[in-house]
């Protein structure tokens, strides 16, 4: 059973995959954490993430050079004081709470929603996100792209295209 909020969306989740827990890294509970967010501040002193295992709050971090820019991180949780402790969290998914940002554009609230037309009228259920390095796609459920750059969010939340014209033809 699919569960729906307003509009017939489905509901949000109520936590975020954010990142991997690598491998342990030195003798005092130090892990490499791989973000897969780009909010950085997930990594922060301070900041709560959670897994399977307990809620784990960040004391250190520190971006590991040599990598794609942002991507693994040298984290310190409190409570993780030895290897063994952190060898514990291996492989450990990291969730944490949605991020609000005004103006921004989620997968979270896009999948499951309908993408309303210029004229209002429903042009199909939202069944993806697809990364791209031009613009990521939004992938509907008969299989057409379209550049995310074409959809915005309205103010009652409702997805609405605002492309070209000729942009859906086939």
């Amino acid at each position: 059973m699919r569960l729906t909020g307003a509009a017939g969306r489905p509901d949000p989740p109520a936590l975020l995959e954010v990142g991997r827990i690598l491998k342990p890294h030195g003798l005092r509970g130090g892990v490499v954490v791989e973000l897969w967010s780009n909010r950085g501040e997930r990594l922060e002193p301070g900041a709560e993430l959670r897994c399977s295992a307990r809620c784990l709050n960040v004391v250190t971090s520190a971006e590991l050079p040599g990598r794609a820019q942002g991507s693994r991180w040298l984290v310190g949780f409190a409570g993780v004081t030895s290897v063994e402790a952190a060898e514990d969290l291996r492989g450990e998914v990291l969730i944490a709470e949605p991020i609000q940002v005004e103006g921004a554009l989620w997968v979270h609230e896009m999948v499951g929603s309908i993408l309303f037309g210029p004229d209002g009228e429903a042009v199909g259920e939202i069944a993806a996100v697809q990364a791209n390095p031009a613009s990521d796609l939004i992938v509907l459920d008969d299989g057409r792209l379209i550049p995310l750059t074409f959809v915005d969010k309205d103010a009652d939340g409702t997805f609405k295209l605002d492309g070209p014209p000729g942009l859906l033809d086939l």
